[in-house]
């Protein structure tokens, strides 16, 4: 069974300090009918929260903005009449795994890379935006896209990913499987020295995106591997 279409117009607010990172995520978000505000520092970020906190359903954040405090501008979004939206977190930005720890506490799961190509960031975006859609992954996710393979029954078929955790793959396909559905996937990461097999269930479902796969049963030495890949493209081109 699939999950209906994500047609509902959604406000969301993206907030950089770069105008070539605003200006991809506007014109990505608004040409799928979204409501997009940009901001470029931690005060006009505050303010759209103050003013229109009940009607914003998306915070996509620069840690390293001016005038803003890292976590702590985290905090201070969090604590503004008890603002509940998504906020996720442009992984470029993240200066530690430290703070990743502090920002899972305040409720960010979600990271993206700000130079992610166009065409992936609304589906990066989605599980966020339409979250009774998506089984979310907690771990952060890496963009990503690569062949993989996966078997179900005696059918095997091709795809490309859309972004990887520890815990997970999303891929694009215009045909996904019935949520619950097990199957075996295969595939290999950049540079990678060997391909990586897992079991994985069918945890959503969008006929316009793809599907979204956890992984159930992995082998320790490709755990490994996928943990490594994800902290190593996690922490690169950061922001001083």
């Amino acid at each position: 069974m699939s999950a209906p279409a994500l047609v509902a117009t959604k406000t969301i607010v993206v907030a950089d300090d770069t105008a070539f990172v605003r200006d991809r995520f506007r014109t990505a978000l608004t040409g799928a009918g979204h409501r997009v505000i940009v901001v470029r520092g931690a005060t006009d970020l505050l303010g759209h929260v103050r003013d229109e906190h009940s009607d914003v359903d998306l915070v996509v954040l620069d840690l390293r903005l001016p005038q803003g405090r890292g976590v702590e501008m985290v905090r201070a979004i969090r604590s503004h009449k008890n603002f509940t939206a998504p906020i996720v977190v442009f992984s470029g930005t993240i200066a530690n795994a430290d703070e990743v720890r502090d920002l899972a506490a305040l409720g960010v799961t979600g990271y993206v890379n700000e130079y992610t190509a166009i065409q992936h960031i609304v589906p990066s975006l989605a599980p966020h935006l339409f979250p009774d859609q998506f089984n979310r992954r907690t771990s952060p996710r890496v963009v990503l896209s690569i062949p993989i393979a996966y078997r179900f029954g005696n059918t095997i078929a091709g795809a490309v990913t859309l972004n990887l955790s520890r815990g997970g793959v999303a891929i694009r396909t215009t045909s996904p499987l019935d949520l619950g559905t097990e199957v075996k996937v295969r595939f290999r990461l950049p540079a990678g020295r060997g391909e990586i097999e897992a079991t994985a269930r069918i945890a959503w479902v969008d006929r316009r995106l793809g599907m979204g796969l956890d992984f159930t049963e992995i082998d320790e030495s490709d755990q490994r591997a996928l943990e490594e890949f994800i902290r190593a493209h996690f922490f690169s081109n950061r922001k001083a």
